[in-house]
């Protein structure tokens, strides 16, 4: 499970899309872009089960930004 999950626009004007994300899972701050496409960069170490995470994100994305 995410904790302490957070994003934020990566532009000033907040009109341009993307958001820089941070979060922690299994102990370990793991820090990233989440792309208007869906695509995430990793900052940080990326989590050993990526693919999980990633729906994860994205749930939370579409509920918080997209709603």
């Amino acid at each position: 499970m995410l904790q302490h999950f957070k994003y934020r626009s990566m532009f000033d004007n907040g009109q341009l899309p993307g958001w820089t994300i941070s979060f922690f899972y299994n102990s370990k701050r793991i820090e990233g872009e989440y792309h208007p496409d869906g695509t995430i960069t990793w900052l940080s170490e990326a989590p050993a089960d990526e693919e999980k995470v990633k729906k994860m994100i994205h749930e939370l994305m579409l509920f918080h930004v997209y709603d």
